[in-house]
């Protein structure tokens, strides 16, 4: 009988692809892409996913779009087929200080799974992720890493600075204070509705180095974005210029068989700490890097975060720790040129998606001295932006971005008042029950008991507004927002919910901070922590279905808060 595999052979067995067009009993396959508008010539290339997290609530996704049509563009003139499809994306911002922020986190793990089963399904060959924020661009990087298929992440960009007061380098973390400065009588109401009209000017991620710009920067570090892809403004024509870029490099990628795991090293996730510590990248980025490494099968601990704290200096002046927005940053080389001036810290032989290797993409860019960008010699701060601790408080660990802490508050001690969530320790600073000389904290919103892990912003914001950031420190087993700055510590391990210690604090128990040092001490007996542990029962907090599967597998935050089965 004749074989008549050979009449439908439309492309290459080591293409995936070939699942859905190759053989005579793809014939419903075939019928299905045309049905798509792809004809016999496009059965024959290689297909390539555009994961597009585009929304219209979310300013750094609203106009991703236009992005991913460029990225189709540069895909078909390298070769490929271009299909886009979507995934979720939730605007950190808008879910501060309400019961909405505990679904950010556990959105990451979403993301993921929700790329690997569309691309996984459709035999995808290679695939290009655009996204600009928070939870977003990791749960793309850990699907890439997870699918280990060609892979580029184009970022949206920052958006420009606001304008409020005179000031034209003003950004929303400044913004987040003005509640506090409201209720203290420093600003008055109206002031404030005109800042809010005025602050963000732009699409694109907010403009201070917050999370999702933390991420943007790091996908560039990492190697898995094209240069300037990290800070590149969201309105520019040069972020247009990379996305198009992007589709046509993922199809040299593609060929040359180079996928995430090859560049996604143990060498480049330590290049990429090496560049949060320069930055003073937000301390969200301890759970993305340990998740992401998760995914690709590479072995990295919170040693690895201490160890290059202390050797790589905070050297950038960027808000909310300095002064400078992530535009002002861009137009001094953005963050090619921060790694140039780190360069004796870094491994300059991982592989980047752009074929070049990190070495090659640094010695591209000039050397940069000024008062955006300092040097190791001369830094902002003589170490890293995010510091570890640990102690009897935070046996597992602790973090906090020590590039935003007055040195005055390096080392604090103070009595506790002790919450069981954001909104009661919210509720007790608006009504001025806070005073100097307390250290606030705030338990039961770690990974599984929050659960989601919120970020303390609300919180944070209304101790600065005050002016209270050198009378008090806050503690949690939640975590902060990238715009966060002060003396607020967070990811406390094991969390309240877990057992941790953290849960048996009680209002007057007296807790000693020491950054310089990395220690976070409770001052109570053994004795009283076995009196105080007899009969314990943790707070139970009120759950949907999505938010009962996260915190049954999720893991503590010194282990990236990844999912456990």
């Amino acid at each position: 009988m004749k074989d008549f595999n050979q009449d439908f052979q439309y492309k290459d067995n080591s293409l995936r692809s070939h699942e859905l067009t190759n053989n005579i009993g793809r014939s419903g396959q075939r019928a299905l892409l045309y049905a798509t508008g792809m004809d016999e010539e496009d059965l024959k290339k290689p297909f390539v996913a555009v994961v597009n997290s585009f929304t219209e609530i979310v300013p750094g996704h609203m106009h991703l779009k236009d992005l991913a049509e460029q990225i189709k563009l540069g895909i078909a003139e390298g070769g490929g087929v271009p299909r886009e499809m979507g995934t979720i994306a939730i605007c950190d911002g808008l879910c501060q200080g309400h019961l909405g922020m505990r679904y950010p986190l556990p959105s990451r793990d979403l993301i993921a799974d929700s790329i690997e089963m569309a691309v996984q399904a459709h035999c995808f060959d290679a695939m290009v992720l655009i996204a600009s924020c928070d939870k977003i661009i990791p749960g793309m990087l850990m699907a890439a890493a997870r699918i280990n298929i060609p892979s580029i992440i184009v970022t949206g960009g920052p958006m420009l600075p606001g304008n409020v007061g005179g000031n034209s380098l003003f950004c929303s973390s400044e913004l987040r204070e003005f509640p506090g400065r409201v209720e203290a009588g420093k600003i008055t109401p109206d002031y404030m509705k005109q800042a809010e009209e005025a602050t963000l000017p732009t699409c694109g991620s907010c403009a201070h180095l917050g999370t999702a710009n933390s991420m943007c920067m790091l996908s560039e570090v990492l190697g898995m974005a094209m240069p300037g892809g990290g800070t590149a403004p969201a309105v520019s024509n040069r972020r247009r210029r990379i996305a198009k870029r992007s589709g046509r490099q993922v199809m040299e990628l593609l060929r040359k068989g180079i996928t995430p795991r090859m560049i996604l090293t143990r060498e480049a996730f330590l290049n990429g700490i090496a560049g949060a510590m320069a930055t003073g990248s937000s301390t969200n980025l301890v759970l993305h890097l340990m998740a992401i490494a998760h995914e690709a099968g590479v072995e990295l601990s919170l040693d690895d975060f201490d160890r290059i704290s202390r050797k790589v200096p905070f050297i950038c002046n960027l808000q909310p720790s300095g002064k400078y927005p992530i535009a002002s940053l861009d137009s001094n080389g953005g963050i090619r040129a921060v790694m140039k001036n780190i360069k004796s810290q870094l491994n300059l032989d991982t592989l980047t998606v752009s074929g070049k290797t990190t070495g090659e993409l640094i010695e591209e860019v000039e050397a940069v001295e000024n008062d955006v960008i300092k040097t190791m010699e001369r830094p902002q701060k003589s170490e890293g932006g995010i510091a570890v601790l640990y102690g009897n408080l935070a046996p597992e660990s602790a973090v906090v971005k020590q590039s935003g802490v007055n040195p005055s508050m390096y080392k604090f001690k103070g009595k506790a008042r002790v919450f069981n969530s954001m909104e009661e320790a919210d509720a007790a600073i608006t009504a001025d029950e806070i005073h100097k000389g307390t250290v606030i904290v705030i338990r039961y919103e770690g990974p599984k008991g929050g659960p989601g892990m919120r970020e303390m912003l609300s919180t944070t914001a209304l101790i600065m507004g005050r002016g209270m950031d050198n009378d008090c420190a806050l503690v949690t087993d939640g975590r902060f927002s990238g715009a966060t700055h002060g003396p607020c510590i967070g990811h406390i391990s094991p969390e309240a919910a877990a057992g941790g210690p953290i849960a048996f604090v009680q209002d007057g128990d007296e807790i000693e901070i020491d950054i310089t040092n990395r220690t976070l001490k409770w001052n109570v007996s053994d004795e009283e922590l076995a009196r105080r542990k007899k009969d314990w029962t943790p707070l139970e907090k009120p759950m949907g279905p999505a938010l009962k599967k996260y915190s049954a597998h999720v893991s503590s935050a010194a282990q990236g808060a990844v999912i456990k089965l």
